[in-house]
C-alpha cells in the first residue's frame, strides 16, 4: 500500500535541520532556518529510484515471478517519480541549490522523498512474491539492487534530517555508482 504524503510526512516528522552530508547546508536568521539543497544531489537520489525499478523489472524471471499486479504498482510508483523529478528539475531551472524554505520547493523536494519511499514500497513487495520462486542467484541481483536504493534512500532522509545521517560519503556514491547514476 503507498502512502499519501501528508501522512507520510507527518509521520516522518519533516524539520529543517540537515546532516552533514555534502548536499545541503543550513543557515539561522532569527526564527527561521533555511535549509539549502544541492539540487543535483536531490535529483540523483530520484534518479536511483527510476533506475532501480528500470534494473528490477528488466530481470525476467523477478519480474514475472512478482506478477502483473506487482509490476504495475512498481510502474506506477516509478512513474510518479518521474514526474517529481521533472517538477523538480522545471522548479529549479537548473540552478545547483534552492532555499528548502521555499515552500513550492519544499512540496518539490517532499514529492520525491514520497515518492522515492513508494517505489521502494512497491518493489519490496515485489520482491517478497519473487523469492518464493526464483533462483537465489538470480532474486540476489535484485535485492542487491533494492538495497542500494534503500541506502540512498536513507542518505537523502539524513541530508532532509528526517533521520540521523548514517549513511557515509563511501556508501551513498557506491550505492548511487550501482544504480547507474554519476
Amino acid at each position: 500500500m503507498m502512502q499519501s504524503r501528508r501522512t507520510f510526512l507527518r509521520s516522518t516528522g519533516l524539520v529543517a535541520a540537515a546532516g552533514t552530508l555534502t548536499a545541503c547546508t543550513v543557515t539561522t536568521s532569527g526564527k527561521t532556518t533555511t535549509l539549502t539543497l544541492n539540487t543535483t544531489k536531490v535529483k540523483a537520489y530520484a534518479q536511483a529510484g527510476i533506475n532501480a525499478v528500470t534494473t528490477i523489472l528488466s530481470i525476467t524471471a523477478v519480474s514475472t515471478a512478482m506478477g502483473a499486479s506487482a509490476v504495475a504498482v512498481i510502474e506506477a510508483a516509478g512513474g510518479a517519480l518521474s514526474t517529481a523529478l521533472s517538477a523538480l528539475a522545471s522548479e529549479t531551472k537548473g540552478s545547483l541549490t534552492v532555499s528548502y524554505d521555499n515552500t513550492s520547493a519544499k512540496t518539490r523536494i517532499d514529492t520525491l522523498l514520497v515518492d522515492l519511499n513508494n517505489v521502494a514500497l512497491a518493489i519490496r513487495a515485489g520482491l517478497v512474491a519473487a523469492q518464493q520462486t526464483v533462483t537465489n542467484s538470480v532474486i540476489n541481483t535484485a535485492i542487491t539492487t533494492f538495497n542500494a536504493l534503500r541506502t540512498v534512500i536513507d542518505a537523502f532522509e539524513g541530508v532532509l534530517g528526517i533521520s540521523l545521517p548514517s549513511v557515509t560519503d563511501q556508501q551513498e556514491a557506491t550505492a548511487l555508482s550501482m544504480l547507474a547514476v554519476q
